[in-house]
């Protein structure tokens, strides 16, 4: 996907890899690694919230 600055990716336990990525724009992206043409894509206001909420632990559940 054109324009998308893409992080390098990060891997969790069991090789789970996703990068995030962000445009000019605005929007911010995430993906799993390798799939970066099919991102799910949002403002970089909620993948921040998304991240804040996950390293507080509210999403422990879901792994």
């Amino acid at each position: 996907m054109a324009g998308i600055d893409w992080e390098d990716p990060f891997c969790g336990e069991g090789n789970n890899c996703f990068r995030i990525g962000t445009d000019d724009d605005g929007n911010a992206y995430i993906a799993v690694a390798g799939q970066e043409d099919t991102p799910l894509k949002d403002s970089r206001d909620a993948l921040r919230a998304l991240i804040l909420e996950i390293k507080a632990g509210k999403a422990d559940h879901l792994l």
